[in-house]
């Protein structure tokens, strides 16, 4: 028997734990995890409470099949909160309940019509940007889709600039795209979104006739200073939109695989159709918890502002520490839980050029296990766009651990003073 399917998606973070598996052995300690991409908490009481409640509840609509039911309007009410949009308001928005931004992402380019593509001569075309938590990738390549990568650098503070998409395109042959599928606030790249920016993308998507998503599973850690694609697109009748919301990062909830979608209604039901025969919906009792909390919107916001406050203290802590021990940001980090740092030439004493040669990994790579290896600091290592011609390295540390603790700091500073990175 033989392998049919490619296991790239996976070996990123195989590599990651064969190397802290390493230093465990040869040191005896916990590494000091700064890989994590989700939340290290729990949900708060009041939530689990309410869990609780309905699961216990003998109401039908609680534990059959969930479909497209909006129980107690959870999905309205989530895109409020999240977006600062009400969608009742806009007679062409819609919004919608998920089992997570995940399971949704695959569904995109079939409810954007890949299916009647396949084959043709005009093949299914989109584009999302690189480095990034890369879902939307891995499954336009299943599906058969043609992907042209649209390049973050830290030259353009890791924000998506139009011009490198249109070059991309150029480069690519085709001027046409059927998608545009980005990750704002970003993984690994936490930078907030403008309305400029937005009413850009969306100029040009209304006048190319491209649909455009964004998965917003981080925006309600981004603040006041981020603006949802919802907060940009709701006036603009003509445009073909989805954002994707999940109560994982903004409840620290990732086990719920709850979420909503909100966009322009055909799109909506186009992905409606894709979803009734892909699942059936999340599970009610979750969905209705989430929807009685929000209730008390006040409550709602004052609960994600303290988690917020939460990540942006440990944000400020990391950025601190890893700046005064010499390492160069790639961006900003003002919207979410990651920071995002570009590969010194040097670290630890070593050349990381010729480190990576004799390893036979990436420089990203490299560095990441030299850091694991020499101070037990784990992050994520990412490799731009080089088939976008754009390469540039990048290493991702996450503020889903307790980096305030003192012992965790002590061991970390500590760690640090060895870096000693040159550019």
């Amino acid at each position: 028997m033989s392998r049919r399917v490619p296991p790239q998606g996976v070996n990123l973070f195989q590599s990651i734990y064969a190397l802290v598996d390493g230093y465990r052995r040869d040191t005896g300690q916990e590494p000091l995890n700064l890989s994590l991409g989700n939340p290290d908490g729990v949900p708060p009481a009041d939530i689990r409470r309410l869990q609780a409640r309905f699961a216990e509840d003998a109401g039908y609509d609680f534990h059959t099949y969930a479909e497209a039911k909006n129980l107690l309007g959870f999905a309205q009410a989530m895109v409020e909160l999240h977006a600062g949009v009400r969608v009742q308001d806009y007679p062409h928005l819609a919004a919608l309940p998920i089992a997570g931004i995940k399971t949704a992402t695959a569904m995109i380019p079939l409810a954007c019509g890949l299916a009647d593509r396949r084959g043709g001569a005009k093949p299914f075309r989109f584009a999302s940007t690189l480095p990034a938590y890369d879902v939307i990738g891995a499954w336009g390549g299943y599906l058969g889709a043609r992907r042209v990568v649209w390049p973050l650098l830290s030259q353009d503070g890791m924000r998506p600039r139009l011009a490198r998409l249109k070059a991309a395109l150029k480069k690519s042959g085709s001027q046409k795209l059927d998608l545009i599928f980005l990750i704002r606030p970003g993984n690994p790249a936490s930078v907030a979104a403008t309305r400029a920016e937005w009413q850009e993308l969306i100029r040009y998507c209304l006048k190319n006739r491209v649909r455009l998503v964004n998965d917003a599973a981080y925006v309600g850690l981004a603040g006041p200073e981020h603006v949802s694609l919802a907060r940009a697109a709701a006036k603009f009748p003509e445009l073909e939109w989805l954002e994707l919301y999940s109560v994982s990062k903004s409840f620290s909830d990732p086990g719920a695989r709850l979420g909503a979608l909100a966009g322009s209604k055909d799109f909506v039901e186009d992905f409606l159709v894709i979803k009734g025969n892909t699942d059936s919906g999340p599970v009610p009792s979750v969905m209705a918890a989430y929807g009685e909390f929000f209730s008390n919107r006040a409550r709602a916001a004052k609960t994600l502002s303290r988690l917020r406050a939460l990540y942006r203290a440990r944000v400020a802590y990391l950025v601190k520490q890893f700046k005064a021990a010499g390492l160069k940001p790639a961006c900003g980090a003002d919207a979410g839980f990651f920071t995002l740092w570009k590969i010194p030439r040097r670290a630890f004493g070593r050349d990381m050029s010729a480190y990576a040669r004799g390893q036979g990994f990436s420089p990203a790579r490299a560095f990441n296990s030299l850091a694991i290896a020499e101070a037990g600091i784990v992050g994520v290592h990412f490799d731009a766009a080089p088939r976008s011609g754009a390469f540039e390295p990048f290493i991702r540390y996450a503020a889903c651990a307790d980096v305030l603790s003192p012992a965790f700091q002590k061991r970390f500073e500590a760690g640090l003073a060895r870096l000693k990175p040159a550019y």
